[in-house]
């Protein structure tokens, strides 16, 4: 029976947390706060799908030291279970295994009955296929008496001469699988030549006639992970996949990230690790998928910001979180799959897109890539919505480029009742301006909350939260509602009626979406926490303004899962971007992982982002002196400062008020506000 004494427990990738009596099961305590385990044999120990991990080492940002110790020893169930049908390596049985102390606990994806929803849809339409890796099929006359020369010259030789090459490279480990294959195969061969290198390299060799060959694209978010499966032969994306970076166990944002290792002395290893078992196990989905030959698997692309790259480089991440940021590299790699111990085809080679700056990555110009603003007259600016957003801006002339801090809040993490887009969360908000009564859709269902199949829509997978493109919602219905202040506070009900919807909090107020099943609320602490997301994205993007000369812009484009799914509107109202007209604000998908598919299909494309990477300005935000008093001001909603004319204008509001005092601004505004004549 569970003791009295308890212990915290975090689940991830979902990051939800309580404390929990000391000896109680793993799958009890997921089960009471909402993380959907799955469990065929009702906890028995028997199906083995509730399998889980335990993360070890101190977790700051939790004030968590999670151990092995600190979950149960393996009783005669779990023995037998990992005896007779297996069991992977640091997996578990959370039906069996109970909290013995303070615990980080990973669900792998194969264990949540809804997984996430991975938004990162890809395609090659309008791509130019000119891709680094080429097939050659070459017959060769076989040995003789007359012709004492070996094999892998002959193979060099013929090869050369049939497709008008100077000379190719052949790496020592090639030779004893040319001489078998030669031999095995009747001395015709296609050869698979990587084009990247001033002198083309061999890298595989196929017996008889082939061609089949096959590339991956990678997109390392810091939340999400995304790769498209391409036929390089005909530009056709064979398979698409996705799921949570296995790091978040680690930490949400980057820094805890950065944090772990420097806290651990171990915590580098397990960090690339991890992320290097997540793409090899998403290279067997695809392949499964499409029952693809992984012999023909031989080039994968990859962006991610420059963390992400560190880390799955196997590079030290941590002079990236110190002054001046510095990057152990930041040009473009090129190296083979087998050095990073991923399970491609034999001597496949992976490439790496260069990185911006220290905080501005490889995903960055995998954007810049796909987008080409620089190819227009009018100044764009693009921004990449994530836990780091990465800001570019082009005014006509020149490309500027910078980072800034957001966190996770935007994406749903560390807001009451956030969480990511999965089945079930609400991804739609509109709130009655009257009865402050909301309405809402959620993933799965087309229905809103106020129609009347809704319930029978959502049964199966409830109404669990809201994720990012609800949170923005929700806060700028609430602005307009008058629920919330341009300041950001939460007033107290003023009727009988609005005590159903706005309910004492200690000193402030909470805004009730939904009042059971699962509570849903929105606090003041998430209101701040939303605020604070949203000024330091605000903040970089008037330091690129600033930097280059201008005042606004003629279009702005949001990148990401994120941006995509995000109402324009809301964007401008929540005062995430610059004012501008909501029509001009437009959502380009994963321009990242669409950068990522043009590098693979096209060798040129590669050099052309090497190239524009060096013409890129950057600015760290981190040392501009302006960047702490556009943050302030950006800290109102939409903006303290600036008017945001179009935006009032679209939503109703009055103009913006302010008030000089003794030097200072005082905001206000809202639904609640007398125009000023």
């Amino acid at each position: 029976m569970a003791g009295t004494k308890k212990a915290k427990v975090i689940f991830q990738p979902s990051g939800k947390s309580a404390h929990f009596p000391v000896g109680t099961p793993i799958l009890d305590a997921a089960r009471e706060l909402g993380v959907n385990i799955e469990s065929i044999c009702g906890g028995r120990g028997k199906c083995g799908r509730c399998q889980i991990s335990v993360a070890t080492g101190h977790f700051a940002k939790f004030g968590v030291l999670s151990t092995q110790e600190n979950i149960s020893a393996q009783g005669p169930v779990e023995q037998r279970f990992r005896k007779v049908r297996g069991l992977g390596e640091n997996r578990r049985l959370s039906c069996v295994s109970t909290i013995e102390g303070d615990l980080v606990v990973d669900v792998p994806a194969a264990s949540i009955i809804a997984g996430q929803t991975i938004r990162k849809d890809g395609s090659t339409a309008n791509m130019v296929r000119n891709p680094a890796l080429k097939l050659c099929y070459v017959e060769l006359t076989p040995p003789n008496l007359h012709t004492p020369v070996g094999d892998a010259d002959r193979l060099k030789d013929i090869i050369c001469h049939d497709f008008s090459l100077p000379d190719i490279h052949i790496p020592f480990d090639m030779l004893a699988t040319i001489q078998k294959t030669l031999a095995s195969a009747n001395w015709c061969v296609t050869a698979c030549l990587d084009l990247s290198p001033h002198t083309p390299e061999l890298i595989a060799i196929f017996p008889g006639f082939s061609d089949r060959l096959l590339g991956i694209a990678f997109d390392i978010g810091s939340t999400t992970v995304a790769a498209h499966l391409v036929d390089l032969m005909s530009a056709q994306i064979l398979a698409s996949g996705g799921r949570a970076n296995p790091q978040i166990r680690f930490g949400e944002d980057l820094m805890s990230r950065v944090s772990y290792v420097m806290m651990n002395d171990d915590g580098q290893e397990k960090l690339t690790a991890a992320i290097r078992q997540c793409v090899n196990e998403l290279v067997d989905e695809l392949l499964e998928k499409t029952n693809a030959d992984r012999a023909h698997l031989l080039e994968a692309v990859f962006v991610a910001n420059p963390v992400m790259q560190h880390l799955f480089l196997g590079l030290d991440p941590t002079p990236l979180g110190l002054a001046p940021f510095n990057p152990a590299i930041s040009s473009s790699v090129r190296a083979s799959a087998a050095e990073l111990s991923l399970d491609l085809g034999r001597g496949a080679r992976i490439y790496f897109l260069p990185i911006v700056a220290g905080h501005v990555g490889a995903d960055a110009a995998a954007v810049m890539l796909f987008e080409r603003p620089d190819k227009t007259d009018a100044p764009i600016l693009i921004v990449d919505v994530g836990t780091n957003a990465e800001i570019m801006l082009w005014n006509g002339k020149k490309i500027f480029a910078a980072s800034s801090p957001t966190g996770p809040a935007l994406e749903g993490a560390e807001i009451s009742c956030g969480q990511r887009a999965a089945p079930g969360a609400i991804e739609r908000i509109r709130i009655d301006k009257t009865t402050l009564k909301p309405r809402y859709r959620v993933i799965g269902s087309p229905l809103w909350s106020d129609e009347p199949d809704f319930e029978k829509a959502t049964k199966s997978n409830g109404v669990t939260g809201l994720c990012g493109s609800a949170i923005v919602e929700v806060i700028g219905e609430m602005l307009v509602a008058g629920i919330v202040s341009p300041d950001g506070i939460i007033r107290a009900p003023e009727t009988e009626s609005e005590k159903q919807r706005l309910v004492a909090d200690g000193r402030t107020w909470t805004y009730v979406i939904k009042q059971n099943g699962p509570h849903l609320a929105i606090t003041q602490n998430d209101i701040r926490a939303i605020q604070l997301a949203k000024s330091a994205l605000y903040a970089g993007v008037k330091l690129l303004l600033d930097k280059a000369g201008l005042n606004s812009v003629e279009e702005v484009r949001l990148a990401g899962a994120f941006g995509s799914y995000i109402d324009p509107a809301y964007a401008l109202l929540l005062g995430l971007v610059p004012d501008i007209a909501h029509t001009n604000l437009k959502g380009i998908g994963n321009a990242a992982g669409q950068g990522a598919l043009k590098a693979l299909l096209d060798i040129n494309a590669r050099r052309e982002i090497e190239t524009l990477v060096g013409k890129i300005e950057k600015i760290e935000t981190a040392l501009e002196p302006d960047f702490q008093k556009h943050f302030i001001n950006a800290m109102g909603l939409p903006n303290s400062v600036d008017p945001f004319p179009q935006t009032r204008k679209n939503f109703d509001l009055p103009p913006l008020q302010v008030k000089v005092t003794s030097g200072a601004g005082k905001r206000r505004g809202g639904r609640r506000s007398k125009r000023q004549p």
